[in-house]
């Protein structure tokens, strides 16, 4: 029998503390909005639209952070089976390997394992969402102008976890119950990203198969 999300998650494995919106802000009531959407039963497609009247990158920062936080918790569930000795390198399967860049220790592409990715990954995505010149929350503070191109790099990277959780952990989703949480959440971010056209279609190969089925 299928547990409830937080039964599954129980433990408190997250990669990185919970990134919380301030209530009584704009981002709040949009994030409000968008839960009670996805609790209403509406079709993920049309729960992904931008509400009449909102400003995108509202829309598109609640979002992210609302991805981060829960890519996170699916990720942070699988890292004890996710070791530099089960996963040396991070990729999805035999064909694609990601290779991580940043602006400070790694210049130029580097091969890592999958858990020394991801808790890169993860450092870089919270450092931005907690940047108020990248994702600012005080009213009147406009975003900046690169804000879509952040934000399409960071759901890039998120789907990556997607694929290295698909393809080499999945029995441990299935051993938890968890298969019809993780579809939903992926199901959820696959029609967002494509309704605002945030990854680049290639980006998508690697699950295009099992996309297919469970999204169309």
């Amino acid at each position: 029998m299928a547990l409830c999300l937080k039964q599954v998650f129980a433990k408190d494995k997250t990669f990185r503390p919970r990134k919380r919106f301030e209530p009584g802000t704009q981002r709040f009531e949009l994030y409000k909005k968008a839960q009670a959407s996805l609790k209403s039963g509406l079709d993920l497609r049309s729960v992904v639209r931008l509400p009449p009247g909102e400003n995108i990158d509202d829309w598109i920062a609640v979002h992210v952070v609302d991805f981060f936080n829960r890519i996170n918790l699916i990720y942070g569930t699988m890292a004890e089976r996710c070791s530099e000795t089960t996963c040396p390198v991070m990729a999805g399967g035999p064909r694609y390997e990601y290779r991580w860049q940043d602006e400070r220790q790694y210049r130029r592409p580097a091969k890592l394992s999958a858990p020394r990715y991801m808790a890169l990954l993860m450092d870089w995505i919270e450092s931005l969402i907690n940047d108020e010149d990248v994702f600012p929350t005080r009213v009147g503070v406009p975003f900046p102008k690169n804000f879509q191109q952040v934000c399409n790099k960071i759901l890039t990277r998120l789907f990556r976890v997607f694929v290295h959780v698909y393809i080499h952990h999945f029995d441990s989703i299935l051993s938890m119950g968890a298969e019809a949480h993780v579809n939903t959440c992926y199901k959820h971010f696959y029609y967002f990203i494509r309704e605002f056209s945030l990854v680049d279609q290639r980006e998508l190969e690697p699950l295009r198969e099992m996309t297919e089925r469970i999204c169309h």
